[in-house]
């Protein structure tokens, strides 16, 4: 199985990954090992995409999984569930638990302290990250942490030569900061830009003090032996990434 190991400076008694469509059970337009029970493909073959996830990736718990909905709600979580929790993000200090966020173009975002204390997995979509999925994912951390010791992971997602957005995104963002704009270029249509989600990301993070970030640099909607992709297929499976503290 080819499984994303982030590069990255987390702390040795940090695990992340990032699952690609390689290998897995599903077949059709969910071809290889589609994580979304959610998108019309066979449950029970979701099931066995993700138990021999979970084996191959030697996690130690099954993951949370979430009801992603685009939203900017974090949920803290202290032990392994089998609840599916309605939220974009997870954090947790608990050792042995295993976080995702699920995506198929929106950004997923690990992070963690220095310290190896606390992680967290937000589902960012252009939605999410405009609203403040980053920033709610931070204050969900220790109050008194200082942001400089975060360090943020931007797994694959839509690249910046794929993502054509209109005008209300681009507002979304450059009415927060007009520094957002160095993230969008014109495509020659009329009100299209191209979007580039990992540096509107990495331009929050800073905001935020958070300045260890590394971007995977990975496309989703170009890579389609790899990665499924929402936007180039419509039905499509899921990948996700995890991340768990020893």
């Amino acid at each position: 199985m080819s499984l994303i190991i982030p590069n990255w400076k987390a702390p040795k008694n940090v695990k992340a990954i990032a699952s690609t469509r390689l290998d897995g059970f599903s077949t059709g337009v969910y071809q290889g090992l589609n994580l979304g029970s959610h998108v019309g493909d066979d449950l029970d073959t979701v099931l066995r995409n993700r138990q021999q996830l979970a084996q191959m990736a030697k996690m130690p718990s099954a993951p949370v999984w979430l009801n992603q909905t685009h939203s900017t709600v974090v949920a803290q979580v202290n032990q392994p569930t089998k609840q599916t929790l309605d939220a974009d993000g997870l954090v947790t200090s608990q050792s042995g638990v295993v976080l995702s966020a699920m995506t198929a173009d929106c950004l997923p975002v690990l992070l963690t302290n220095t310290q190896g204390t606390q992680v967290a997995a937000v589902h960012a979509g252009w939605r999410g990250l405009a609203d403040g999925i980053v920033e709610n994912a931070l204050m969900t951390f220790d109050a008194d942490l200082n942001r400089g010791n975060v360090i943020a992971w931007l797994g694959p997602a839509i690249g910046a030569t794929a993502f054509e957005v209109g005008e209300d995104v681009l507002q979304a963002f450059c009415d927060a900061d007009s520094q957002a704009i160095d993230a969008f270029r014109p495509t020659g249509q009329v009100g299209k830009w191209w979007a580039n989600m990992e540096l509107l990301a990495t331009q929050r993070l800073n905001a935020l003090g958070v300045t260890q970030v590394f971007a995977s640099g990975l496309c989703t909607y170009s890579d389609p032996e790899r990665f499924y992709s929402y936007r180039r297929d419509g039905v499509t499976g899921r990948l996700a990434s995890f991340i768990w503290i020893e």
